[in-house]
């Protein structure tokens, strides 16, 4: 028996819409023959037709067949189409994608393939259907399906309940490392705050350090320079009485030379006489004063 290469739940299905097929097609056909019977009885009661006659009876069951066969095969079509509505629903049921290649349609070996299985499913003179091939129309997700999908989705409600718990459990991790973050953040700073204050202190005490000894190297230098100074004092002293003591020696040789010379001599007379002659004029004068 020739296979299409599904298993055996899927070839059922495919023998299932063959056989609708078949019986659609056989309608169709039914409905050609008629037309011919139609034109047989209603146009075929004399013995004799002219040619515009038998030309005007083709084209009116041209007309009739074409009409026939265009509705089939529109039919057909659309059939075809929610034939594959309901493979795809279901497939997107559970979350599926199907694909289909148009250009396998037209490939000879697979039509002959399918050609051979159908004549070896439906000609033989002992076949016959069985309850699974013949349901009309595709099976709906059955129970067992149902439960399968339930079960899958309670799994993913479960993980997905685990999974906002575990979210949760990061969050409040998260909040906890954020709360401690900035704690730290804040013990840096005031560590920082303390270690400039602390710098501050150190240059400050520097500064006190280089000033003092600045003060005491100053206080040195005051100190020599002061000693320095007495010193000088000192000796500016006893210097300045040496040379008061020089002038004073000085003066006296001066004053005892210039007792030796003539002009002392000589004006030292004069001034003897004219103290002599005030004396004089004195007493003189004493004498014409009126007693009181």
């Amino acid at each position: 028996m020739a296979e299409l290469g599904l298993n055996e739940h899927h070839q059922n299905e495919a023998i299932n819409y063959m056989r609708f097929a078949r019986f659609k097609r056989g309608l169709c056909l039914k409905t050609v023959d008629s037309c011919f019977q139609d034109l047989k009885d209603s146009r075929l009661v004399e013995e004799t037709f002219t040619v515009d006659e038998v030309i005007d009876m083709l084209d009116g069951l041209r007309t009739v067949v074409h009409s026939e066969v265009e509705s089939e095969l529109i039919n057909t079509t659309y059939t075809n189409v929610l034939l594959l509505r309901q493979l795809f629903s279901q497939a997107e049921k559970w979350y599926l994608k199907l694909q289909t290649d148009v250009s396998e349609l037209e490939n000879r070996e697979l039509l002959e393939q399918v050609a051979e299985f159908e004549k070896s499913e439906f000609t033989s003179s002992n076949k016959k259907p069985s309850a699974d091939l013949i349901k009309p129309k595709l099976a709906p997700l059955n129970e067992g399906g149902s439960e399968l999908l339930n079960k899958t989705v309670a799994c993913l409600q479960e993980e997905n309940e685990k999974l906002k718990t575990r979210l949760k459990t990061i969050e409040t991790q998260a909040t906890a490392a954020l709360d401690e973050k900035s704690k730290l953040e804040k013990s840096l700073k005031d560590l920082q705050m303390i270690q400039g204050d602390q710098k501050d202190i150190t240059e400050l005490e520097n500064k006190v350090a280089a000033l003092k000894c600045h003060f005491e190297k100053t206080l040195n230098d005051s100190t020599a320079n002061q000693k320095f100074l007495e010193e000088n004092l000192v000796t500016t002293k006893h210097d300045l009485l040496k040379v008061q003591d020089q002038l004073s020696t000085a003066e006296k040789e001066l004053e005892k030379k210039f007792q030796q010379t003539a002009a002392y001599r000589n004006m030292k007379e004069i001034l003897t006489k004219k103290n002599e002659q005030i004396k004089d004029l004195r007493k003189k004068l004493s004498k014409y004063e009126p007693e009181d």
